[in-house]
């Protein structure tokens, strides 16, 4: 039997799946990043979220030792290959050896010098400054490819912002690396950042890069915007490669701590989203929605099918993103599990100063009560929610974190009306996950408008598994059936369906994906009479989401 290793790098932890040639997942670690665990780097305020590359580093030599471990020592050999998804866009500054400057002398707590997480909203300027010059210079519409807006969520904004923001980056920085370059060239052991294959799927839908512009946006208009950004463009990438590509083997360095050969194969990395769309059994005209502290909703397309339509308002549609030879388009909401999570921490918060400031119980009590009502607060507010029958007649929208999709707009505030003393809790929490379904329906729209076909839904991420009023919300709101697919680790399970493919062990993506990828666990579909209910409530949230917009955009 021969297996594959995929690695899912998440915004709080990574975990690594072993998998073999069959697709039977034989073990699976999960390590959670120490230092993002304790808030170091960040400052939410600022909409600043850094993460240290020794985190990234630390789970992967945890996660790849134990699942490796659980192998007889005579089969390790067969480890065939190991492919490597994250979070994105996720770049760094990085020297000529291609280290992230967080891990040279002098920038070790500097969080310029470490991974820009995609949440991290702090380029805004830049990101409206880009999109400004992209439909005046005169030369071609950079953005055309990408929805036609670019996002604080990127690279070419982060980095700027970045360098204006820190002169001694400015002076340290050779180039740049989007994590899902990085971490497959690190496991490489290579020290020339020439040499580093980067992602189709990443620089296509964050870096502007297509084949029509001969790569990446031109020294002109990158200066035009910048003058910091001189050089840059040289020092990056021209060529570009899909995920069934080899990006070396395993360094000696590498093989020697797990305990591998070096014939191991490292593929190409990309997107957690896009690898996990692959892992969740993607088929063309499916919209995938990977369903976590946000989304990423994806479709792939036949060319033929696509043709030169542009659609606007998403994140990119990209020839080979996601399975070579489709078009694979993006879109996603930034916040989807985050709003539950403000809710849930919002509620939490007085309740655990409260507790800890009781004279009642022990200390050891007092940790054990806030851990039981963290783990059980949102499973109770969804069975609360789930027995509320009619509307709650509150209307919320999911821009806690800025709007992704459709049309890009991080400026954006969420926002809550129509409450009385009435709305308790569990109204509340039923309006916010309304208002998340509700942004969801937007994106399905904005597709269909656009001419792109929808045949179903696929749903995966631990919220598509363990909050069932919130699929058969989405399903009702959506008036379409959603498939659940049965893997936990969907993307690290797509890594390794391109691991095996960037080994040879299949011919193609779709050959490994049929043998490897996930099946569906559940499905739910639509009640009748709750999808025409939906029609008014959702009509009522696109009337407010109007009218905030407006005030936000004229007080900015």
């Amino acid at each position: 039997m021969k297996y594959v290793i995929g690695v899912d790098y998440g915004s709080d932890s990574v975990r690594s799946v072993l998998v073999s040639e069959e697709g039977e997942e034989i073990a699976s670690s999960v390590h959670y990043y120490q230092r993002w665990k304790e808030g170091k780097y960040c400052n939410p305020a600022k909409q600043q979220f850094r993460q240290h590359p020794l985190d990234y580093l630390e789970g992967l030599e945890s996660t790849l030792k134990a699942v490796v471990d659980e192998l007889p020592a005579e089969e390790r050999a067969n480890v065939k290959a190991i492919s490597v998804d994250t979070t994105g866009s996720t770049p760094v500054a990085v020297n000529a050896e291609g280290t992230p400057l967080a891990l040279t002398p002098g920038f070790e707590e500097n969080p310029n010098a470490m991974f820009v997480l995609w949440k991290d909203h702090t380029a805004i300027k830049e990101a409206n400054e880009i999109n400004d010059l992209a439909r005046s210079w005169g030369g071609p519409d950079y953005t055309k490819y990408v929805g036609g807006i670019y996002s604080s969520e990127w690279f070419w904004a982060k980095m700027l912002h970045v360098l204006r923001d820190d002169e001694s980056i400015q002076e340290a920085a050779y180039s740049w690396a989007e994590a899902c370059d990085w971490i497959p060239y690190a496991l490489t052991g290579e020290k020339d950042v020439t040499k580093m294959k980067r992602s189709r799927c990443a620089a296509g839908h964050k870096a502007m890069w297509h084949e029509e512009f001969g790569g990446l946006p031109s020294e002109e208009f990158l200066t035009k915007l910048d003058p910091l950004l001189a050089g840059v463009r040289e020092r990056l990438y021209e060529d570009t490669y899909t995920s069934d590509v080899a990006a070396g083997t395993l360094s000696k360095e590498w093989a020697e701590k797990l305990g591998l050969t070096e014939e191991v194969v490292i593929g190409v990395g990309a997107f957690d989203a896009h690898m996990g769309a692959v892992g969740g059994n993607i088929k063309p005209n499916y919209l995938v929605r990977v369903m976590g502290t946000s989304t990423c909703d994806m479709i792939i397309s036949p060319e033929d099918e696509v043709g030169d339509n542009l659609v606007k308002g998403i994140c990119g549609q990209v020839d080979g993103s996601i399975i070579p030879g489709y078009i694979g388009l993006e879109a996603g909401q930034s916040g989807f599990g985050d709003v539950l999570a403000w809710f849930k921490n919002v509620l939490m918060g007085p309740f655990k100063d409260a507790v800890m400031a009781s004279n009642v119980i022990s200390d050891d009590k007092k940790a054990a009560l806030i851990e039981e009502a963290e783990d059980s607060m949102l499973a109770r507010l969804s069975e609360q929610a789930m027995a509320i029958e009619g509307d709650t007649g509150i209307t919320a929208l999911d821009w806690v974190n800025g709007r992704r999709t459709p049309d890009a707009n991080q400026m954006l505030k969420a926002a809550i009306e129509g409450m009385d003393l009435g709305s308790d809790a569990p109204r509340i929490f039923k309006a916010l996950v309304e208002g998340i379904c509700f942004g969801s329906k937007l994106i399905v729209d904005r597709f269909r408008e656009e001419g792109v076909r929808i045949d179903g839904v696929i749903g995966m991420g631990g919220v598509a598994k363990k909050s069932p009023f919130m699929m058969q919300t989405l399903a009702n709101v959506l008036d379409m059936p959603i498939q659940v697919s049965e893997s936990l680790q969907t993307c690290a399970l797509g890594a390794s369906v391109f691991a095996a493919t960037a080994a040879g062990m299949f011919e193609s993506v779709d050959a490994a994906r049929e043998s490897m990828a996930s099946g569906f666990e559940s499905e739910y579909k639509p009640q009748p009479e709750q999808v025409e209910a939906y029609k008014a409530v959702y009509d009522r949230y696109k009337s407010f989401a109007g009218v905030m917009e407006e005030r936000i955009m004229k007080n900015a």
